[in-house]
């Protein structure tokens, strides 16, 4: 093959390769940008058969409906402090149990990290059940504290800061044992602040995962009031018809912060996804 061929190939393959790209992104894009123009829709505009893309007219009205609908300031709130209070419990506990499997030595070890694999690997359906009547019993329901609860330990957080800790070298806590600091001085002052970027990639996986919930909230809390983003939006379904424009506008005001939260954090999102797939 004389070099002229092997450009013509070579450019050939990267034209199929970003051709491939865009058209996934453009399939990735469009629910967002039909939910865009959905809620710019009216209702029949919204079933209209063939489907019809723009608007006749961009209504803004349907925004009003979504925000008189759904208490939206007490959905925000409740969705706020669910993800700040079971961040910091992912972030706390996880960081002390993935530390005690990665660097420390005791019996059961393998087989309670084994146990927490395998909660990774069940269904989330299966706990609610045991869940619920334990928050009944607690008398948390329609709280914020209910919404946390599911929370308080992470799984998945513990697998994902094991594998960072077994990234650091076993020389860096003897080092710090020889200068005097105990094993919790050692993870506090030494091991912990080594892990910064995993636990940033965390918080925002933690985030993100909680602000998705859906089925937990919907079973914890009834009052709408108590209810996060995700549950409240359900509300705006109906039984026999639904009011789309309205219920993508909801959507749309519900989406923003995990967009903002995205944009910020992007870095810790890739970094993140590298370092659980790394391992």
């Amino acid at each position: 093959m004389n070099t002229k061929s092997f450009e013509r190939s070579q450019k050939m393959g990267k034209f199929i390769t970003y051709a491939a790209l865009v058209f996934g992104s453009i399939i990735m894009i469009f629910p967002f940008v039909w939910m865009i123009l959905t809620s710019s829709k009216t209702v029949s505009e919204s079933i209209q058969i063939p489907p019809t893309i723009l608007p006749q007219q961009f209504m803004l009205d349907n925004f009003v409906d979504a925000v008189n609908s759904l208490p939206f300031v007490n959905m925000y709130f409740n969705t706020i402090m669910m993800i700040i209070f079971r961040v910091i419990f992912a972030v706390v506990f996880s960081s002390m149990a993935g530390y005690a499997f990665a660097k420390l030595k005791f019996k059961g070890k393998n087989l309670l990290f084994g146990i927490v694999l395998m909660q990774m690997m069940l269904p989330s359906q299966i706990f609610i059940i045991p869940q619920y009547q334990m928050v009944a019993k607690l008398g948390l329901a329609n709280s914020i504290a209910g919404l946390v609860f599911p929370g308080l330990v992470s799984a998945f957080g513990t697998f994902f800061l094991r594998q960072a800790y077994l990234g650091i070298p076993n020389e860096v806590g003897e080092a710090a044992f020889l200068d005097g600091c105990n094993q919790w001085q050692t993870f506090t002052k030494v091991m912990f602040p080594l892990t910064s970027s995993s636990v940033a990639a965390l918080t925002v996986f933690t985030a993100v995962f909680a602000y998705s919930d859906l089925m937990w909230p919907l079973v914890v809390n009834s009052d709408l009031n108590m209810m996060t983003l995700s549950s409240g939006l359900a509300n705006l379904r109906g039984q026999f018809t639904t009011n789309f424009p309205v219920l993508m506008a909801g959507s749309l005001l519900a989406m923003l912060p995990m967009v903002a939260l995205y944009l910020f954090f992007q870095r810790q999102f890739i970094e993140g996804i590298a370092m659980t797939g790394g391992k």
